[in-house]
């Protein structure tokens, strides 16, 4: 198990481009097994996650030829189904959430899906109904074994289109049930459906394959069958995910650094967000700068009453920000309640936080206060552990401002999301060494 040693204090300054956003990739990746012709996909994201779907699918047959450091050709014509049986599969399918998006894929062009339990970040409970119930609604039948540690599995010799409800506005759920409709016969109405802009990617990804989706950016879908999809070429949004962690860490840290390449109006209320922190940002064109501020003071709301941030589905706040904004607001002036509505464990890494010296109150599992110091006092070096990929990089935000060195352990976490975070940093200034 891999740790950070982390020097605090370290002012950062200069350039960062951000990756390509990995929720985006799990899904597009997931999508080269609905056709037999060569998909070619552009900016995919070094990260660990990402490269073990693309493993995953290498393993399931499908041709992978890269063709330079983030661009890769997939063909998918020659897919081995009979590959989901296997031991191999089951044990890497099981320790990688993505997995469970090659449901709808799979389903739709050889008629069957099947995944172990999958697994991710460990921030509470993330159940698959929505998934199955929109698999059902297009005419699958879904069975789930417990032997073996449980498996999920669909079958379905027709798919018909149908309407349904979405009973959240789930992401990898809506992603999943597209994949799977675009190829049943007739008409899917997929209302309540999410639409984030991984999701309008997803949809004019299958457009440009052949499908016929329209309502992209709301949340009613409506996806007409087709019998064939072909190939394309895709290139992926830069991460808004490291986008808002970069402007966590430049402000907790006083630093000044442009965020290079930002896709600006796909990254919704984000900048307004952070905006209502105190932090200031200038847009030059598509990149997000970011100035050094030795103080930033909390909003409150028109009536005076204390700020409250929480997470919403798309185009409210993403929930996962909320972690870069409960540690950036730290070192602000003024009290902010975060209220992270979706996870019922996400919050719970503030213990480490505290014992490096912040004054957060966590008032349940879903709420926290945090009590700004307004760079009175400073954070203090701990040695700790990442929970969660966005947990982690909020420690690693932490511990660049504190005073002292802090020991990161289980930073194979904060690998799954984000590309040699330590090395590009290091290069704007911070002391962060991979022991």
């Amino acid at each position: 198990m891999a740790s950070f040693k982390v020097t605090g204090g370290r002012k950062l300054s200069g350039e960062i481009t951000p990756q390509g956003a990995k929720n985006e990739a799990l899904q597009i990746l997931c999508a080269v097994v609905l056709t037999a012709e060569p998909v070619t996909i552009h900016n995919i994201p070094n990260i660990r996650d990402v490269n073990q779907l693309i493993d995953l699918l290498g393993d399931m047959g499908v041709k992978i030829r890269r063709l330079s450091e983030s661009s890769i050709e997939f063909d998918a014509s020659q897919v081995n189904i009979e590959y989901l049986e296997s031991e191999t599969y089951k044990a890497k399918a099981a320790a990688l959430r993505g997995s469970v998006m090659l449901l709808g894929p799979t389903l739709a062009r050889f008629k069957k899906g099947r995944i172990p339990s999958p697994g991710g970040d460990k921030i509470g409970r993330r159940r698959l109904d929505t998934h199955f119930t929109g698999f059902m609604k297009l005419g699958a039948k879904f069975n789930y074994s417990a032997e073996d540690g449980g498996f999920y599995e669909v079958d379905a010799s027709h798919l018909t289109g149908a309407y349904m409800l979405l009973d959240e506005a789930s992401v990898t759920g809506t992603a999943n049930i597209l994949m799977a409709a675009v190829l049943a016969k007739g008409t899917t109405t997929i209302y309540h459906a999410a639409c984030e802009p991984y999701i309008q990617q997803l949809c004019k990804m299958l457009n440009r394959m052949g499908a016929k989706i329209t309502g992209i950016g709301s949340n009613l879908l409506t996806i007409e069958g087709v019998e064939i999809l072909g190939g394309t070429e895709h290139t992926m949004l830069p991460d808004m995910i490291e986008i808002g962690s970069f402007i966590g860490m430049a402000a907790m840290t006083q630093s000044e650094i442009t965020i290079k390449n930002c896709k600006i109006p796909e990254l919704g209320i984000i900048p307004d967000v952070f905006r209502k922190l105190g932090i200031k940002l200038e847009f030059r064109g598509d990149d997000i700068f970011v100035p050094a501020q030795e103080h930033y003071e909390l909003e409150n709301f028109i009536d005076g009453s204390m700020l409250t941030i929480s997470d919403h589905p798309w185009p409210g706040f993403t929930p996962d920000l909320l972690s870069i904004i409960l540690v950036t607001a730290i070192q602000a002036k003024g009290t902010v309640l975060i209220h992270q509505k979706m996870f019922e464990s996400r919050l719970f890494f503030v213990d480490r936080l505290i014992e490096m010296g912040a004054q957060i109150i966590l008032c349940d599992p879903h709420r926290a206060t945090v009590v700004g110091f307004d760079r009175k006092q400073n954070l203090k070096g701990i040695r700790m552990s990442s929970p969660d990929i966005r947990a982690g990089v909020s420690l690693l935000i932490a511990a660049m401002s504190a005073t002292g060195t802090s020991i990161i352990d289980n930073i194979e976490q904060i690998d799954r999301g984000y590309q040699n975070i330590d090395t590009r940093l290091n290069a704007l200034g911070a002391e962060i060494v991979r022991i």
